[in-house]
């Protein structure tokens, strides 16, 4: 909260303070008296109002204004009117006395806004009329509020994104291992080898927000997995089929948030809660990017989640124009449920269609091991606004 504080002066004459100081009289008469000590306490007492006015204010801060008052027997209330641009409504706040001290009226900080506010002195008298009393509605005065850094880099970042701030999503993948070699117990107690499908789908949908401040991004993802893991998810029980010791699933959501930490650095943090087939699990993430956020740049993180797996992933874009991005994709992972290591290799390819749409398509090669592997295909259609 920025606070100027009054200067204050015996001033007898409005004209007399016209760079520092306001004064006003309520008695009918050109100029104020210059005895106030005859009949300070009367009902003819001569009522003034002193003022500082204020030429510049720090944006997003709050901003508190001073007045003193003389006489205020004579006054119903003073009322601070302001405004946040030349074509937003008046704003009414009363002021009022402070300990000690003098009268105060408080501009919020959500109202201090670049490049500037306005603002006028009214005084209501008890028969409710109304003066202004520095200066008024139709000719206020201004107040600059000059942007800071964080104000520049907001509105440049808005330009990148079209003013478009807020983002819906929503798509799939489908991914394929191949088949795995899994040990498994038979009728008899002993452990046999049995080839399995290593495979899942995944549909999800997304919301993100852009304040583009130090909070670049946040957002929150939801989604189901559902598949076959390499190796068995559950004990066995008695009538059961022995395919469906192998499936998996998976039901989350993923709040996240993205960081500004740099011109060129930014770090994305998630946490992730889902149901699995054996309960409840949680888990989390983090990425960070290196490059222009809505641009080319690099990302490198990870993802895991308890009892389904982890990832570790790098990736690279592109922007080979100024609607096409391209991402080579290299993925390191155990998802779903596996007890070793695959390799993903893909690539993505976004493209901006015009009117806030976005289409993304993805395609990919993965493989746990030398013998056996399968493809990745799957895309996404987003809505920005």
């Amino acid at each position: 909260m920025v606070t100027y504080e009054t200067t204050y002066a015996k001033v007898l004459r409005p004209a007399a303070s016209v760079a520092l100081t306001a004064a006003f009289a309520l008695a009918a008469t050109p100029a104020l008296a210059a005895d106030h000590d005859a009949d300070s306490c009367g009902a003819n007492a001569v009522s003034e109002l002193f003022h500082a006015p204020v030429s510049a204010a720090v944006a997003h801060e709050g901003l508190s204004l001073n007045v003193e008052i003389i006489h205020p027997q004579q006054i119903k209330r003073t009322l601070l009117l302001y405004r946040s641009g030349k074509d937003k409504p008046y704003r009414e706040v009363a002021f009022l006395r402070q300990d000690g001290g003098p009268y105060r009226a408080a501009i919020p900080e959500e109202d201090v806004l670049p490049p500037g506010l306005d603002y006028a002195i009214e005084v209501e008298r008890p028969n409710g009329t109304r003066s202004a009393i520095f200066s008024s509605r139709a000719e206020p005065h201004p107040v600059q509020v000059p942007k800071d850094g964080m104000d520049q880099i907001e509105s440049a970042l808005e330009q990148r994104v079209n003013h478009r701030r807020v983002v819906f999503a929503g798509g799939g993948e489908y991914v394929d291992f191949g088949h795995s070699t899994a040990q498994v117990e038979n009728a008899n107690g002993e452990l046999e080898e049995r080839t399995v499908n290593d495979r899942y789908y995944r549909v999800e949908g997304s919301f993100t927000y852009r304040p583009l401040r130090t909070i670049a991004e946040f957002g929150i993802r939801l989604g189901v997995v559902r598949g076959s893991a390499p190796v068995p998810v559950r004990p066995r029980l008695p009538g059961q089929e022995e395919d469906e010791r192998f499936q998996v699933g998976l039901n989350y959501g993923a709040p996240w948030v993205r960081f500004r930490m740099g011109e060129h650095w930014h770090l994305d943090a998630s946490s992730l809660v889902s149901v699995t087939e054996v309960g409840f699990s949680a888990g989390g993430g983090g990425t960070l990017h290196i490059g222009d956020p809505y641009g080319s740049k690099l990302s490198v993180g990870f993802e895991g989640i308890h009892q389904f797996g982890a990832r570790f992933f790098s990736q690279v874009d592109i922007q080979a124009h100024r609607n096409l991005r391209i991402s080579p994709i290299i993925e390191v992972t155990n998802m779903p449920s596996a007890d070793e290591f695959g390799v993903r290799l893909l690539a993505e390819a976004a493209i901006d269609i015009g009117w806030g749409f976005g289409l993304l398509g993805r395609g990919g090669y993965q493989a746990r091991d030398a013998t056996s592997g399968g493809p990745t295909a799957g895309g996404a259609l987003s809505y920005a606004f």
